[in-house]
């Protein structure tokens, strides 16, 4: 699909739509024009039957996403209308990002530092290579994080590691971000693509509606009670068995083979 730059990368790969940040020459910063491509990308694979899993990734070996993309700050953030402006894209993209009903992985490989771990932060799912470094520089910077961003560390990490985290403004390893949840799984950077590949077709083989409702049954459960809409989590809960998948999947079972999901 046309993302509207070149510094963005979306393809669709056997049930994986593909997100890639694709500035490796500046580590896969992002600039104002790649915020404004992720919520086209995601709706486009949103609205994909075909797509049953999205998995974003950095462009080259270095980085994942290293930040944002500080030589635009002076014209794109130099006065208080301009940090408006590129602060709705931002908020837009990561939107889109936390928003999307289908299941989505972020493949770490190098640098994961500031912004980048904020992208990461909005995925169900994070795999790094064993090579990989994270980091929140704010504090050597001198800005600031909204509640937000801040919200979504804390909720993942816990609030003792959020604050180590944002103090130290250290760099941490791939081992010390799995210690503290922040990646669910380490592989040798080498196998990193391949055991994403594999994991994202574990999840694209299953029942589609049912990983839906489940993820909008946990992300329901991490909102404060007065914004959790139950009654939207338990009709998604419902089509589940009113759907021909929830037959094909009872029908596998009995049969003794692997079920055909169609999502419907």
């Amino acid at each position: 699909m046309d993302t509207g730059t070149t510094k963005m990368i979306a393809r669709k790969e056997d049930g994986i739509g593909w997100m890639i940040f694709n500035q490796p020459d500046k580590l896969n910063a992002v600039s104002y024009d790649m915020w404004l491509a992720v919520p086209r990308i995601i709706a486009d694979y949103e609205a994909d039957p075909g797509v049953r899993v999205i998995v974003l990734a950095g462009a080259g070996d270095k980085a994942f996403v290293s930040g944002a993309d500080i030589s635009e700050f002076e014209q794109k953030r130099g006065t208080a209308d301009a940090i408006k402006v590129y602060n709705e894209a931002g908020d837009h993209a990561n939107a889109a990002l936390i928003n999307a009903a289908k299941p989505t992985i972020a493949m770490i490989r190098g640098y994961c530092i500031g912004g980048g771990l904020g992208i990461a932060l909005t995925t169900d799912l994070r795999i790094c290579g064993d090579t990989s470094t994270f980091a929140v520089p704010a504090a050597k910077l001198g800005l600031g994080y909204a509640y937000g961003g801040i919200k979504r560390l804390a909720d993942v990490v816990g609030p003792s590691f959020a604050k180590e985290i944002f103090y130290t403004a250290r760099q941490f390893t791939a081992e010390e971000a799995r210690v503290m949840g922040l990646v669910n799984r380490i592989v040798p950077v080498a196998e990193l693509e391949a055991y994403v590949r594999k994991y994202a077709a574990t999840i694209a083989a299953n029942a589609p509606l049912t990983v839906k409702a489940a993820k909008m049954a946990i992300n329901a459960a991490m909102k404060d009670p007065d914004r959790r809409d139950l009654a939207r989590v338990q009709e998604a809960v419902d089509v589940c068995f009113a759907s021909d998948d929830y037959k094909e999947g009872r029908r596998a079972f009995m049969e003794k083979r692997k079920p055909a999901f169609k999502g419907r």
